[in-house]
């Protein structure tokens, strides 16, 4: 098996993994249009992007390791993991929008799931991400009501 061949099976594995672990619930907050297209996205996913997407998760949490030491949300390295975190949802929807991201954001910290790996390392960790994106999208406050959704990818908004 080729390298090529190595990697179609390694996306056919993750893409099935998440099939079992979220479809039904993914299904249930997003319509099948939208759960199809973000599955060929990925399905279509050359090696160097995924690549990249691993080293800009990377580059998060690292940045964002750094910024929790110092306790601030605005410093340059909390805003770098902010920006790197743009560039995750950007290479991995193929848009960005704003509100989506502080939407995403908020959902790290309501999200068990998310929150757990997040928090990982250091308990508030997720909070503290959710406040740097929050800085770097000019959202207020959670409870700051968004104009849309993510018009530009599809996703609906997440409340």
């Amino acid at each position: 098996m080729n390298e090529k061949e190595q990697f179609e099976g390694l996306k056919d594995k993750l893409l099935k993994e998440n099939e079992e672990k979220f479809g039904d619930e993914i299904r249930e907050k997003y319509d099948e249009d939208i759960v199809s297209k973000s599955n060929e996205r990925f399905n279509n996913m050359t090696q160097e992007d995924f690549n990249k997407l691993n080293e800009l998760a990377s580059g998060v949490k690292y940045y964002l390791g750094e910024a929790f030491k110092h306790g601030n949300p605005a410093s340059d390295s909390a805003q770098k993991a902010a920006e790197l975190h743009k560039e995750w949802i950007t290479l991995s929807w193929g848009s960005y929008d704003k509100e989506a991201h502080a939407n995403l954001a908020q959902m790290y910290v309501d999200d068990e799931r998310f929150k757990a790996y997040y928090d990982d390392k250091e308990k508030g960790t997720a909070e503290f991400l959710r406040d740097a994106i929050f800085i770097y999208t000019g959202r207020k406050s959670k409870d700051e009501s968004p104009k849309s959704g993510c018009t530009n990818c599809g996703h609906p908004k997440i409340d």
